[in-house]
Parts: structure tokens; sequence; C-alpha cells
């Protein structure tokens, strides 16, 4: 089944993403989906268990409880002298709770025990430094931009998701889990890792009360982000960008199932060649290109509904024969009657979810676009899950009948301001004529639908839906702090 004709539906789409990013050919049978939290932690820590060669993750961060994970990894080098450790996280997040126990302090005990084989790297933002930094509180400074990517690789396998490192990610926080077994994909995110450790801090064991020194090594490609802002940004450009991009024009492909990285490192690239929203309009744009129009279909999930408006007009004008939007429910929102500024979130979140249903309605697909609400109990009670999956899939115009979407993106991005001006975020496209993978790829559609129901522009009509003016001051505050959502 290996004919090229069959991916030759997707001609068009595979065309333009050739241009953007690197191509690896695969087989359906090296992508495995995994749908639950749990599910994910036990196939981490097995992978992890048996690793031989490397493990690399790459994070936001790793909860400051995560006793468990840090005794498995603890456990995997202690068996094996040959296996080396990286990890990367956020600076601000993973030091945010020190001198208390922190991400940091957590880590830093591994390289005490295993020295060099055992490397541990926090990325600091080159738009937080000086009398900026030393005004915003540590709660919200991750507004400036944060290392978001999440990248779990163990020897050839990788797995790709948006969910962090800590216990509700692998308990009650539903998310996305692509595990790819490929050698070539495997290698090339581990360049990925390794050059964004390289314009990083790193984590030293300390006698201190904190338990660690952050230090900016000299073997760095670049002055410290927090010294010289300029110098930095330069030195990542050089070291980023030829990662993004094609190394060659490619041959005509033989696979079935075609994976493009996607990567989003706006706020280090000057130039910035970043590769996934160019990416997205590619495949936004492929939906609405004659000859197919109105038979193009796709599914948008994001557990923080605060798509940019240019991403929204894209949705929107790609004119979908058939469309959902999956969104976190208020009561599904990690934010949930929690206090302070953040309290308003999820009330921020259903006054952009309105916007959007308001939109749909003006641009006249109020009859092909639903909304749903995803709500698996209430966040903060007992059985209560929060969501945080986000992602793309879409069936290419003219074969949007019983066979699954042919094309999905997965990774750390939220589609929203952020993730296009401020984080560091990785992600993949996957192209398939698979039959199998495209079935399984509903399966993983069909899953995150099954807790969610459909909200209309009635729903926001009733009384605790109602968006006082303190949270449209909240969403003002955060913008005008140069922060975003």
């Amino acid at each position: 089944s290996n004919q090229p004709s069959s991916i030759s539906a997707l001609g068009g789409l595979t065309a333009e993403l050739d241009k953007l990013s690197p191509r690896f050919e695969i087989d359906a049978s090296q992508i495995e989906i995994l749908k639950t939290p749990s599910e994910f932690y036990e196939v981490l820590k097995f992978k992890i268990s048996h690793a031989k060669r490397r493990i690399f993750l790459s994070t936001l961060y790793i909860g400051k409880t995560e006793h468990e994970l840090i005794s498995t990894l603890h456990a995997a080098l202690k068996r094996n002298p040959d296996l080396k450790l990286s990890i990367l996280t956020d600076a601000l997040r993973g030091t945010r709770e020190s001198p208390n126990p922190s991400c940091a302090s957590l880590l830093a005990p591994l390289i005490s025990e295993f020295g060099p084989r055992v490397e541990i790297r926090m990325f600091h933002t080159p738009n937080l430094t000086g009398i900026r930094k030393a005004l915003v509180p540590k709660r919200i400074n991750e507004g400036w931009g944060l290392q978001h990517m999440k990248l779990y690789g163990i020897d050839d396998e990788l797995i790709m998701s948006g969910a962090n490192l800590s216990d509700d990610y692998f308990t009650n926080r539903q998310d996305r889990y692509h595990v790819f077994s490929s050698a070539a994909v495997t290698a090339y995110f581990a360049r990925v890792h390794h050059a964004v450790s390289s314009l990083s801090f790193q984590v030293h064991p300390s006698p201190t009360e904190a338990g660690y020194t952050l230090t900016w090594p000299s073997t760095n490609p670049s002055p410290s982000p927090l010294s010289n802002p300029h110098a930095f940004r330069t030195a990542a450009t050089h070291e980023l960008t030829p990662l993004l991009h094609p190394p060659a024009p490619p041959t005509a492909s033989k696979s079935q199932t075609l994976l493009y990285p996607l990567l989003q490192f706006t706020p280090v690239l000057t130039p910035d060649s970043s590769t996934e929203l160019p990416a997205l309009t590619a495949l936004l744009t492929s939906l609405r290109a004659p000859p197919f129009g109105p038979s193009s279909r796709w599914t948008f999930t994001a557990g923080y509904f605060n798509m940019t408006p240019s991403f929204r007009d894209m949705l929107l004008s790609s004119r979908p024969g058939r469309a959902t939007v999956i969104a976190a429910a208020p009561e599904a929102n990690g934010f949930f009657n929690s206090g302070g500024v953040s309290g308003l979130l999820p009330a921020a979140y259903t006054h952009l979810s309105r916007k959007f249903v308001e939109a749909a309605s003006a641009a006249g697909l109020a009859s092909n676009i639903t909304l749903k609400e995803w709500r698996r109990g209430t966040v903060g009670t007992p059985g209560g899950w929060t969501y945080h999956a986000k992602g793309i899939w879409a069936w290419l115009p003219g074969e949007a009948g019983d066979a699954g979407p042919s094309v999905s993106v997965v990774g750390s991005s939220n589609f929203t301001a952020r993730s296009y001006g401020l984080d560091l975020e990785a992600g993949v496209c996957v192209v398939t004529a698979d039959e199998g993978l495209r079935k399984r790829l509903a399966g993983e559609v069909e899953h995150l639908e099954s807790w969610a129901e459909p909200v209309g522009e009635f729903e926001f009509e009733r009384v605790e839906r109602r968006v006082g003016p303190h949270v449209r001051l909240a969403m003002w505050i955060v913008k005008v702090l140069g922060g975003a959502l």
C-alpha cells in the first residue's frame, strides 16, 4: 500500500511543509497514541527503567514532590553505568519556590551522586531582565516567557505531549501523548533539546539553604540572557536556526506517513524563522483551497482558550463543512476558584470562548462550527479533573468521510499570543494516508469529546456566565504588563 499516490491528496500541504521544515518518513506503526494521564506516567516510568544510553527530558517543570519519578531516574542511572541523563526546565518556574523545596533542589542530588552523567539545565527568557525582573512578582513572572517544550526522549523513542512532569499530569489532568518509536525523529529532537540546553543556566548542588546554585557555564556559546540579551539572541539564532529548516530539497516520498517538526522559538531568534505558525497557516490555508471547499473538516482544542485573533481568523476563513472546538469548561480550568488575579482567569477564558462563538456566527458558520466544553467533575473536588489538551486534527477536503483525520498537530503550543511571542514551543505535524493511523487519531478525538458538551450562544447568557468588568480589567492588566495569558 505504499504507492506515492496515496499521499497525493495531501500533496499540496506536504509541498508547503517541505519548504518549511525537515521531513521524516515513518511507518504508521511507529506512532502510539496514549489516552490517559496514568497511561502516560506508566509508559514514561517503564521506558526510563529500561533506558540503555540516554534520557533527555525537556519540560516546563518537574513537580517538587515527584519523588517516585526521581527515584525511577535514580534507579535507572544506578543500574546502568553507561546511561546519561539530561533535563531541561524553565529557570523562572523551576526555582519559584526557593529557598523552599523546588524543582531545582529536587534534581540537584542526582548530580551529587552521578556527577557528569547528569546534566540539569534551566532556560531563562531574555525578555525579563534588570529592573523589570526585580519588580515583577515571582507568581506572575512567567508571563514574560518560558521554556515550554515537552520532549521526553528515551534511547530511540520520544514521547511528545503538552503535559509537564508533575502529579496532576500523571493522574487527573487530561492532555495528549504521542509516542514516536523512530531513531531519526528522536535524534533530531535530542539535538533541539541539547541546543536549547547549551543556551541555559546549569544547576549545581550546593550546601546553601536552597540546595543548589545556578551558573552560566563558559562552554555555553553565548553570554547569559541576563547580562547581555542582545548577544544572547544573536548566538541563539546561530545555534538554533540550522535545526529549524530542511537541510536539502526532499525527494519524492515513498511513505504513507510523514512527520514535520514544528518549532516556535520567537523570543530567541533574530530574524524569527520559527516554523510552527507558518506550518499551521499552510495547513489552514490548504483546507480552504479549491477544488475542495465545504467538505473539509477540523477539530481544534486548547486547554487555555486564548488563541490569537489572527489564528481565530484563519480557523474561521477555512470555512469548514464541519468543525469542532473543544475548550475547558470553567470547572476544568486549573485556576478555578483560586485566589487573586488568577481566580479571574476561568471567567476570562469564558469571555474568549463567547467571542469565538459570536465570531463564528457572524461569519455565517454557526451551524458548521460547534464549541464544546470539556468537563470531568469539578477541579479541586474529589474526582475532579482539569483539561490541558491542545492540538488540531484535520480531514483534508474530499476525504472527510468515515476515515479519521489525515493530519494531526501535537505538542506544547497553546496557539496563544504567548506561544507565538514569548515561549519556546515544540510540536510535530503528522500527515498520513494510512487508514489504521487515521482511525487511531479519530479515536483520540472521540476520547476527548466523550467528556465534552456543546455550548451555544444562549449558554453564555446565563447569569453565572456573565463576565464582569473586573475580568476585563484582569485581561487588560496582563496585557499592559507585557505578559500574556
